[in-house]
């Protein structure tokens, strides 16, 4: 749990219609059943600070990161901002990019991944299963490694449809989890911080109309991101 504070919060670009923020790992993008501190309610505090607005102000959700992932996330700061956005999602106009650093090497470098799962909302995993088992839902993303380096890669993934824990369950599934994710990889994908990160952000502005891409690094600094050039490969999300 990180006890994150309204100074705290880093935006990347703010107007009347929308608000794009630095979403911290283990931060939940709104609230849930911890009932710790979450993005969404910071959202709300520095909107109030900063446009000085008495009682309660509006910040929409318009999509999700897990938990225990960080990276680029938008949120509407008008009713019809996140109607707007929430349409251009289910039309799939709004494009996310990840990056991550996966526990081994697949057997190709880019592959397109498409399986069914099903969540188990009493451990809240989802998990592949076939087609005919009821409420199975199909997934499908794309990923093309980066780099390889002692046996570990870095990976970009590009999602086609946005199902719960999707990244973290398609690519153990080929046998290379995301590192350090324990939940889904177990032993294999080893011990230390979950290193997926939503790199790229791209969606049509609700109101001008422009085209409008948003990057964020992960923590180059930190292992294992450590282990790569991430700063070379940005450019091309």
């Amino acid at each position: 749990m990180i006890d994150m504070k309204v100074e705290d919060l880093i935006v990347v670009y703010e107007d009347n219609h929308i608000i794009v923020v630095l979403k911290p790992q283990n931060v939940p993008c709104c609230e849930d059943e911890s009932k710790d501190k979450d993005l969404l309610t910071i959202v709300k505090e520095h909107i109030k600070i900063r446009e000085n607005k008495p009682g309660n102000v509006y910040a929409g959700l318009v999509h999700r990161l897990d938990r225990v992932t960080g990276g680029v996330m938008v949120y509407a700061k008008s009713s019809k901002a996140a109607s707007r956005l929430s349409e251009q999602m289910r039309e799939g106009d709004f494009e996310k990019k990840y990056m991550a650093v996966l526990a081994g090497v697949p057997n190709e470098d880019r592959a397109v991944l498409k399986h069914y799962v099903k969540k188990n909302v009493v451990n809240n995993m989802v998990y592949v299963c076939p087609p005919t088992v009821e409420g199975a839902k199909f997934c499908e993303l794309e990923y093309q490694i980066l780099q390889k380096n002692a046996g570990i890669s870095l990976a970009k993934v590009i999602l086609h449809t946005g199902r719960t824990h999707q990244i973290r369950v398609q690519m153990s599934a080929i046998g290379t989890p995301v590192y350090g994710d324990m939940r889904y990889g177990g032993e294999k994908a080893r011990k230390g911080n979950l290193s997926l990160w939503a790199t790229s952000l791209a969606f049509t502005h609700p109101v001008s109309k422009e085209r409008l891409v948003f990057k964020i690094e992960p923590p180059k600094e930190n292992a294992p991101w450590s282990n790569f050039d991430v700063a070379k490969e940005i450019e091309f999300f």
